[in-house]
């Protein structure tokens, strides 16, 4: 059974002496906002967190599987997809490129289902996609002047394929089985439309997270680091022996974080997200850190998730005045900069109908 309630939910943890989502583009810093400098975390990165508890608890099992996976090939889960639905599709195939056609043929931009790849022998070579559209490609050389080599080429390739695209009907059926063998699919939605693999089109999830916010500006801590050995041969020869590599790290020292979620009953239902699916959700947020643990993250803990759960599907409040009623100060007689949870009161409604907003109910997950 998928959900038939919406919920908006408040997630709540801190960082210490770690980094909770360093940016690649600024040399791994803690993300942070330029103007007010309070920490963020994107949501992204909770979702990998949510995406490795599924997987770790249920180890890539059927219906629980994980589509953004490391090292995935992602258009391998679609063709696997489309075999067990008996729905037949082309074969991939690939042709070594003629020398006389090989500088012209990488100076266009070919069409989807087409792509050349060297070899590593350093040759040139021809990737058709099984499922491409051969009456797509011929438009397109009709629309453009191809020198001669080239066109017999591509003609012959085109003949050669064996190649078949889904149909709509068989697409949404695609779409449907993916849905149904991927939890994170299921959970957040994808984008399913790949160049090289069955076209599934796209997938709005049910559940939706924003970025992280500290409560407070945070202020990343740089640190010098050595290791007491080097990688290669000429590294101690240039350090005759003392073979020492200094590198450099980033912490914050303590930060509060707070997160806010949506879930959509009625996109559940296109994606067949359930209540099991749900409760695994939250199981993933109560508990995520607790097996993610590393020295660059430091110590990371949930430290509360406040449930909203409303009565219809529509909803029976706008999200953000609930959001308002979890309020976090600072402790009474905490001063200077936060250390520790303990600077930080959380202040919200008991577990329970909550007043002044009829049909919503307030379910304290971790607090």
């Amino acid at each position: 059974m998928t959900i038939s309630n919406r919920y908006d939910f408040v997630l709540l943890f801190d960082v210490k002496d770690g980094n909770p989502n360093g940016d690649p583009d600024a040399g791994n810093l803690p993300r942070l906002d330029a103007e007010t400098g309070r920490g963020l975390v994107t949501d992204v990165s909770l979702k990998r967190k949510v995406r490795n508890f599924v997987a770790m608890k249920h180890g890539y099992a059927p219906h629980f599987d994980i589509y953004v996976k490391e090292r995935a090939v992602l258009g391998r889960a679609h063709v696997q997809a489309f075999k067990e639905l008996n729905i037949s599709l082309g074969e991939d195939m690939t042709v070594p490129i003629p020398s006389e056609v090989v500088e012209h043929l990488g100076e266009l931009t070919l069409p989807e289902g087409l792509e050349v790849v060297t070899e590593e022998d350093g040759s040139a070579s021809l990737m058709v996609s099984g499922v491409l559209d051969k009456k797509e490609v011929q438009q397109w050389m009709k629309e453009n002047e191809l020198p001669k080599p080239v066109k017999a080429f591509l003609n012959k390739t085109l003949k050669d394929a064996k190649t078949r695209k889904p149909t709509r009907e068989e697409s949404d059926q695609g779409r449907g089985k993916m849905c149904e063998m991927f939890f994170d699919i299921r959970t957040f939605g994808a984008v399913l439309s790949l160049k090289s693999a069955p076209n599934c089109g796209q997938v709005r999830g049910p559940v939706q997270l924003t970025f992280a916010r500290s409560v407070d500006p945070i202020v990343a801590s740089e640190h010098s680091i050595t290791r007491m050995a080097v990688a290669t041969e000429a590294e101690a020869e240039k350090q005759q022996g003392d073979n020492r590599t200094m590198g450099r790290k980033f912490t914050v020292p303590y930060g509060l974080y707070m997160a806010h979620g949506f879930v959509s009953s009625f996109l559940a239902k296109q994606t067949q997200f359930s209540d099991a699916d749900l409760n695994l959700l939250w199981e993933a947020l109560s508990s995520m850190f607790e097996h993610d643990r590393s020295a660059a993250r430091g110590e990371m803990t949930t430290r509360g998730l406040y449930v909203f759960k409303h009565d219809s599907e529509l909803g029976n409040a706008p999200a953000h005045k609930l959001f308002d009623l979890i309020q976090i100060k600072r402790a009474n007689g905490s001063d200077g900069p936060p250390r520790s949870f303990n600077d930080y009161s959380v202040i919200s409604p008991d577990e329970g109908p909550v007043d002044g907003f009829a049909g919503v109910t307030l379910i304290k997950k971790v607090s």
